[in-house]
């Protein structure tokens, strides 16, 4: 195990100070709407990646300052990344010491180079003399042959260096699919094929990774033992929750070795193991190697040989939404930065959260809470966290304070039955606006998912917006949202609804932390207290 360091903050939770704002710019923005995307827009814009890398990374003449760790610097700098964050990390990781760099290599997105310079992000981008080499790919956040390429750049970069090397490693999410480098015999489609239909099935984001590790020259710290005996400085923008180190990105400089009955056991998990390629099973019946050419001496303890340490996660975005959401005059509270499971769970869950804000009187029904409690281990939030967000939740409503902005992040996932388009965010958008258009009535409050990349699935969208008004507005436009949720085609059904006015589209943003889901649930008006 490498050595970690850990740069992000833990969350505080806010006690209001007062009850009611009247500054004109809270005023000014009067929509919960509107506020409840100007929430998602600070959580992305917490986590910039020139900002994150500016805390991380630090100068002390030749000295390289990584938290309590410093390395000398004598012209032996080498580069590289992958990632949807990894273009802005190098650039300005080229600002702090690219007077020492030799040179790097990065695998970014496809089509990010010319979406940042068009959105004015110039600050995101290398310079016209950068010793960096740009390589895009993954298009659709799929493996291509274009990432593998870029993978296989990255290998022979590192397998050159020497023990008076240092190799910067910069590593962000998505950076599974721009280092895809499949064990031979196994084609790049074969590896493909395997998550796809593990995807489909409904694996996790860990289930996944450990696949994509066993199958891959360089996961699973493949990188790692292609760069040895060069020391490697990892800076990671976490977007697996918890922010495992192993996993994100499928843990390129994370020194692990996968059992083969542990794949195996996931593979029959999904029934998938009698259907695989001969040459994946050939691959999963023997040690698999870590690098071509000749085996490598490797050191007593891996420990001495990589730094890895997070710079940036779901908590920090989290933490600056809770700084906007005051700001307007919302009282932000924390439910968790760890949501998963099924879709269809975690939308019930935010249901019953919001009947428990805004059901009328005094207290909410008794067996809400009992509802609540039993949902919570299905989408991974704790006991303690939901027990503290419904008591503030509670105080709030006895207190008479004003609306709540309730805050989590996370990654669910979507089991799929059809073959439309759209994404994880905007079929929970689409799933809780049912929660808050049924039931018997509609609860008045706003709700908002958007992926951190500004990318949702194969779509131009990161996320959308849903209400309690959603179910109206689609049967009064003819739209059936059922129809389309069975088919998996959520972005199709946004865009079809008030000609898609309740899409988030921000473009790729640069990073990438996993969700954000912002809830603001307006008190019970004073005739229901």
């Amino acid at each position: 195990m490498a050595r970690v360091l850990t740069l992000s903050r833990s969350v505080h939770h806010w006690r209001p100070l007062w009850m009611v704002t009247s500054q004109p710019w809270v005023r000014s923005m009067s929509s919960l709407e509107e506020r409840a995307r100007a929430v998602f827009a600070a959580a992305v814009e917490g986590v910039q990646p020139d900002s994150v890398v500016r805390r991380g990374l630090q100068r002390n003449g030749n000295e390289l300052v990584v938290g309590d760790h410093t390395f000398n610097l004598s012209n032996n700098l080498h580069l590289v990344g992958f990632g949807k964050a990894v273009l802005g990390m190098a650039a300005e990781a080229e600002r702090i010491v690219g007077d020492h760099l030799v040179r790097g290599v990065i695998s970014v997105p496809h089509g990010i180079q010319e979406t940042l310079q068009r959105h004015g992000k110039t600050n995101m981008l290398l310079g016209s003399s950068s010793r960096i080499k740009v390589m895009e790919g993954a298009k659709h956040n799929l493996p291509d042959p274009d990432a593998q390429r870029s993978a296989e750049s990255i290998r022979e970069l590192v397998s050159t260096l020497t023990e008076r090397d240092l190799l910067l490693v910069l590593i962000s999410g998505g950076g599974s699919a721009l280092l895809p480098a499949p064990i031979p015999p196994i084609t790049l489609q074969e590896k493909q094929d395997v998550t796809r239909r593990l995807a489909a099935a409904g694996a996790t984001i860990q289930e996944l990774n450990t696949v994509r590790r066993s199958l891959s020259l360089l996961k699973g710290g493949g990188l790692a033992h292609c760069a040895y005996p060069a020391q490697v400085v990892a800076l990671i923008l976490s977007d697996v929750i918890g922010d495992p180190l192993d996993l994100i990105a499928s843990g390129p400089t994370v020194w692990s070795k996968v059992q083969p009955e542990e794949v195996w056991a996931i593979l029959e998990r999904y029934d998938l193991s009698a259907s695989l390629n001969s040459s994946v099973k050939e691959v999963l019946n023997k040690t698999r190697p870590q690098c071509e050419g000749e085996p490598k001496e490797q050191p007593q303890d891996p420990r001495d040989h990589v730094l890895n340490t997070v710079i940036g996660s779901n908590t920090i975005a989290l933490e600056c939404a809770g700084r906007k959401a005051r700001e307007l005059g919302l009282r932000p509270v924390v439910l968790s930065p760890g949501v998963c499971g099924d879709v269809r769970a975690v939308a019930r869950l935010y249901g019953l959260l919001s009947r428990f804000a805004c059901s009328p009187g005094k207290k909410p029904p008794p067996e809400l809470e009992a509802q609540i409690l039993q949902l919570g281990p299905k989408v991974g939030v704790q006991s303690w966290d939901l027990f503290r967000t419904m008591k503030q939740l509670g105080d709030g409503r006895e207190e008479g304070w004003c609306a709540t902005c309730l805050l989590a992040g996370g990654e669910p996932t979507v089991q799929l039955t059809g073959k439309g388009k759209g994404g994880r965010n905007q079929e929970l958008a689409l799933r809780v606006g049912l929660e808050l258009s049924g039931g018997g009535k509609k609860i008045p409050a706003v709700f908002l998912s958007g992926g951190t990349d500004g990318q949702d699935g194969p779509t131009e969208a990161a996320g959308a917006v849903s209400d309690g008004e959603m179910e109206a507005e689609a049967k009064s436009q003819g739209v059936d949202v059922d129809s389309f949720l069975s088919n998996n085609d959520s972005f199709t059904c946004f865009s079809r609804l008030s000609e898609g006015r309740r899409l988030l589209l921000p473009g790729l943003t640069g990073t990438n932390v996993m969700d954000v889901h912002v809830m603001l649930l307006p008190p019970p008006s004073p005739s229901e207290q």
